[in-house]
């Protein structure tokens, strides 16, 4: 069944230097639905509020007002471990990539799997699975401190999308990345859209119809979340 997840006059600001009570807006009663089954892109000039609108639909971030709603629940309303067991579904793939530089690529991959059902063979197969999607599964043993830039972003994003999640947001994927590995990225990122998954990917990539299918173009301008001209 395909998800639904929607912003209702989301607006979100941050604390002011001369009124520290007072908030400068940075987005502003965004009403918008991010349906399941769809890419939606959401690109605009760097500063414009991108990366915080993808937090805030993870639920990593409260809003100033308004409310984020996941198949009719008000999730940024939940208390926090309510939230954090429902952040479970979400795979978030950010633009530093907060893996555990003591673990290897494998251990890492494996880590959304731990809390869920199956065991160690089970967890170790998705995880090589996934890898082996972006063409990283040559990386498994490595440790993550031995990583480049590029690969690092490659094992984010296979960590991300490990668990099958049912809401994906995807904070400037591939900027580390060629065209072969974008266009990898962007074909499983289809792919998760088309079992049904909410699926928002933040970019201002202008080759960015080169590596993903996207239904829906919006852009953020001023606070502002509208159709792409």
């Amino acid at each position: 069944m395909p998800r639904v997840l929607e912003c209702r006059q989301l607006t979100y600001g941050y604390p002011t230097h001369a009124q520290p009570s007072a908030t400068a807006p940075l987005l502003r009663k965004i009403d918008v639905v991010f349906p399941g089954g769809q890419v939606v892109l959401v690109s605009g000039r760097s500063g414009a509020g991108k990366s915080t609108l993808l937090h805030l639909l993870a639920g990593l971030l409260r809003p100033t007002s308004g409310e984020i709603v996941a198949d009719g629940q008000s999730v940024s309303r939940w208390l926090t471990a309510h939230r954090d067991r429902w952040r479970r579904h979400v795979g978030i793939i950010f633009q530093q990539d907060h893996l555990v530089s003591d673990l290897t690529v494998l251990e890492n991959v494996m880590l959304p799997l731990i809390p869920r059902s199956g065991g160690p063979r089970h967890w170790r197969t998705c995880a090589l699975a996934v890898l082996a999607r972006l063409d990283a599964d040559d990386l498994a043993p490595q440790p993550v401190a031995a990583l480049s830039g590029g690969q690092r972003q490659r094992v984010a994003a296979a960590r991300a999308l490990v668990d099958t999640p049912d809401y994906v947001v995807a904070d400037e994927p591939t900027a580390h990345q060629d065209l072969d590995n974008a266009r990898r990225l962007g074909h499983l990122l289809r792919q998760t859209a088309d079992r049904g998954a909410v699926v928002v990917v933040a970019a201002h990539d202008r080759h960015v119809d080169e590596w993903l299918d996207v239904d829906q173009h919006l852009t953020l301008h001023n606070g502002y979340l509208k159709p792409a001209p």
